[in-house]
């Protein structure tokens, strides 16, 4: 076959894991800095393309949600081609080896607080210095995209965040685990492609990828508040993310593929 099976994909993750909580913590927060800054690049694009339709916008909006979708995913197949670190895969693949009792759960938090930290660095470098700093946003329409864009994911209600949180998680890990059935850079990219773009397209909640857009609308003068982005969308889509990673694809594919069966007595 010219793929990898969904079983020996999942082994792939589980290994990807463990060998990710081996590494030096210099090491690893690089890896996670770059991680929050490839899919920061992702939401950067997809501001300076999609905010650049506004005539379309008006008159076909589902057209615009999908260039969108279409042009984002960019940055998380930067992340798994380059071997970044990412905390919303990290809640799938951090799953696999704390099932199989490879890892700790202790281990498994650790990680996850310093890649969800060091994604933070990483998205915003490219929120404030790459994007407002240098007045990308200062013009229309782009300031009113992103500014809109931002302010409609802080004024939704916790539940609502939190259950989109678990939709795009539940994407974005499947994504990463649909990457690792692919045998080239071709592959890979069109299977963690298809995904992505859905959850971008169906508008649900990525907490790296909110690190990117909420910042940098109120780093380009937007009426949000830290405070607001935070308690409103962060906290909510956080939770969200780690639910639909940990247990739609982390638990769901270690359960089909890698989980030992019981053995059972056989009588003559």
């Amino acid at each position: 076959m010219n793929y990898y099976t969904p079983a020996e994909a999942a082994e792939a993750f589980r290994i990807t894991a463990i060998n990710k909580s081996k590494l030096p913590f210099l090491h690893f927060a690089i890896a996670a800095i770059l991680g929050g800054a490839f899919i920061a690049l992702g939401g950067l694009l997809t501001v300076m393309v999609a905010g650049g339709m506004p005539e379309t916008g008006s008159t076909n909006p589902g057209l615009m949600k999908f260039v969108a979708g279409a042009l984002f995913p960019v940055g998380l197949i930067m992340v798994s081609v380059t071997g970044a670190d990412l905390f919303t895969s990290d809640c799938a693949g951090l799953t696999f080896p704390l099932l199989k009792r490879d890892v700790s759960v202790v281990k498994v938090v650790k990680i996850l607080l310093l890649s969800y930290l060091f994604n933070f660095v990483g998205a915003q470098f490219i929120a404030f210095v790459l994007s407002a700093n240098v007045g990308l946003f200062d013009k229309e329409p782009w300031q009113s995209y992103l500014h809109h864009y931002s302010e409609v994911k802080v004024n939704q209600d916790f539940v609502r965040v939190f259950i989109k949180g678990i939709a795009a998680n539940w994407l974005v890990c499947l994504g990463m685990f649909m990457g690792y059935t692919a045998k080239d850079i071709t592959g890979k990219s069109i299977a963690i492609w298809i995904p992505i773009m859905i959850f971008v397209v169906l508008g649900y909640e990525h907490s790296v990828a909110n690190m990117f857009f909420i910042p940098a609308a109120i780093y380009s003068g937007a009426d949000i508040t830290w405070a607001g982005f935070l308690s409103k969308n962060l906290f909510p889509a956080t939770l969200g993310n780690i639910v639909g990673g940990m247990l739609l694809v982390g638990t769901v594919y270690w359960y089909l593929f890698l989980r030992q069966p019981q053995k059972t007595d056989k009588h003559n």
